[in-house]
């Protein structure tokens, strides 16, 4: 599950001071429950607009969580390659999975929101040269976290014997989330390095990509079926249809003040549609997923948008929706 740190107005109306508060919270009821592991956004900006609302930043608080949990798996989806350094990443990660005794995991991305890029002097490169830098990163971190050091004259990135140590817990450094389904070049590098991809969780889409990482993997000599590939769900559970919606309509109210009228309809849009997986009842979400699950999703991420304020639904989704699948 995530842990909302405001990136999607998640935390609007709860005072900084008490945040913290209300994200350790949530992660400590995650690492008491029947979740595998706890996730957050690598975003500086609130989305769906930039706004002075609250952005906690990824690794930040995976330092925190590794701390404060003793058990679930710690990932970001995804951490974006161009914001830090990929030598200095990996040292982060590597101490990160010592200070949580081997529960990091690297989700990781070419990264695409433009406004973020520029206001923090990135710039914003092509996706072609986002796509290089993550495929550069991925081997320097490769090297560091198997070697304890790396060396590499990129295009994009240059390195020189950066020594990283000790190494990770886990034997043969953080498993690896390539996140993105663009099709010639991200499921190729998830061919390469993946032992986790994240990409559509719609049953179309999802059926394209899995075909095409399958080509991919064919193409590079890996193996896809060792792949795990996963997909990601905004989920709103309530026992009737009618708790649905209104549910929805705390959410949209909530936000309301802070977006406008029109893009908080818009925010909340795909949950009232019908076109968001995890927005139904327990027995509608249970329908869906297993047939997910039968063409091959092998791991899924949910982000509840109202857990910060009340877990009702959360609490829901595992007393009836986990068991069952």
């Amino acid at each position: 599950m995530f842990i909302p740190q405001g990136w999607r107005h998640d935390l609007v109306g709860i005072e900084p001071a008490e945040q913290w508060s209300v994200m350790n919270g949530l992660a400590a009821h995650a690492d008491a429950g029947p979740w595998e592991s706890i996730w957050v956004f690598d975003h500086f900006h609130t989305v769906p607009v930039p706004s002075e609302e609250a952005t906690h930043e990824a690794w930040t608080l995976m330092a925190a969580f590794a701390a404060s949990t003793s058990r679930v798996q710690l990932g970001q989806m995804c951490t974006c390659m161009g914001y830090r350094n990929p030598a200095y990443l990996a040292k982060v990660a590597a101490t990160v999975d010592i200070i949580s005794g081997g529960r990091a995991q690297m989700g990781i991305g070419g990264g695409w929101y433009e406004h973020e890029w520029r206001a923090y002097g990135y710039g914003f490169p092509s996706a072609g040269d986002r796509l290089g830098r993550l495929r550069e990163g991925l081997e320097i971190m490769r090297q560091a976290w198997t070697t304890g050091a790396a060396s590499l004259d990129g295009k994009y990135y240059q390195v020189d014997g950066a020594i990283v140590r000790p190494l990770p817990l886990q034997q043969g450094g953080l498993p690896i989330w390539v996140a993105g389904g663009g099709e010639k070049v991200t499921l190729r590098i998830a061919a390469e390095y993946a032992n986790y991809t994240n990409f559509a969780g719609n049953p179309t889409e999802f059926d394209v990509k899995s075909a095409l990482l399958r080509e991919h993997c064919a193409a590079a000599g890996t193996d896809f079926d060792a792949i795990v590939r996963s997909a990601n769900y905004n989920t709103i559970v309530g026992a009737t249809e009618a708790e649905v919606t209104e549910r929805v309509d705390r959410i949209e109210a909530r936000v309301t003040p802070y977006l406008g009228v029109e893009r908080a309809a818009a925010y909340v849009a795909d949950y009232r549609n019908g076109t968001a997986l995890g927005v139904g009842t327990p027995e509608q979400l249970v329908e869906r997923f297993t047939d997910m699950a039968q063409r091959g999703l092998g791991y899924q991420i949910h982000y509840f948008p109202e857990a910060a304020y009340d877990r009702s639904g959360l609490e829901l989704f595992e007393r009836e929706v986990i068991p069952a699948l």
